[in-house]
């Protein structure tokens, strides 16, 4: 009978453990991504977005699907962006066996500013805050500074037909600590830093082939990111 009781504990301690793994650092990851952005006519007005699923394993182990869209706005005269929108996130579980996804809805707020250096370095800033309800979890907020670095291989523009180096890099920072019983989250959330390779095919449309490594205060995995850019 002691040894039946053992069995069992030693089987639901196992299954604690398994649904509790981390993910796998060593297996490559692919996220599969669409950016999109357009304005009203002649005005200062306009919308962007981005489509994303992102898979633990390259596909059949679901790591996130991302829907996220806003109404863009830039002053006249300035080159800055600002952006309000909002976002749906369902973040799947490690392991093919079991997903119990988590849902997320955010309402962000960014500013987004170019600027070029040496005539050939484009650089992109984006600022991002973030107002985050997670399932079974307390409101949060998150802060979010990213670099675009996009280098022509030929020329000073990302014209048609233009093979070019990017690179990212993108700390995120937490708001709030306290998650909701008794749970707390670390200051320093995450960094993702990127380098690829893009083609422009058209003057307003992009495709990126990269790797991305992403760090947590848990886990650091390796991305491959497949990515298309479009303007229109």
């Amino acid at each position: 009978m002691q040894k039946r009781y053992l069995f069992i504990l030693l089987f639901v301690l196992g299954v604690i453990n398994a649904n509790a793994q981390g993910p796998d650092e060593n297996q490559l990851g692919a996220w599969y991504m669409y950016f999109f952005s357009t304005t009203f006519k002649e005005s200062n007005w306009g919308v962007q977005g981005d489509i994303q699923y992102r898979d633990w394993r390259g596909l059949g182990d679901r790591e996130q699907l991302l829907l996220r869209s806003g109404l863009t706005y830039t002053p006249k005269g300035s080159d800055v962006k600002f952006t309000l929108g909002f976002a749906n996130v369902t973040t799947g579980q490690f392991g093919t066996e079991v997903d119990n996804p988590v849902s997320e809805n955010r309402i962000y707020q960014e500013a987004l500013f170019s600027n070029t250096l040496l005539n050939r370095l484009l650089l992109t800033h984006r600022f991002r805050y973030e107002q985050r309800w997670v399932e079974a979890q307390d409101f949060r907020t998150r802060y979010r500074y990213n670099l675009f670095v996009n280098i022509p291989f030929k020329g000073t523009s990302l014209d048609k037909g233009t093979p070019y180096f990017a690179f990212y890099n993108e700390i995120f920072i937490n708001g709030e600590r306290q998650i909701g019983n008794g749970r707390t989250v670390q200051f320093f959330d995450r960094n993702r830093t990127y380098l690829g390779l893009g083609y422009a095919i058209k003057k307003n449309l992009r495709l990126q082939l990269g790797w991305m490594e992403q760090t947590t205060v848990d886990w650091q995995k390796g991305q491959l990111q497949f990515s298309l850019h479009h303007t229109f």
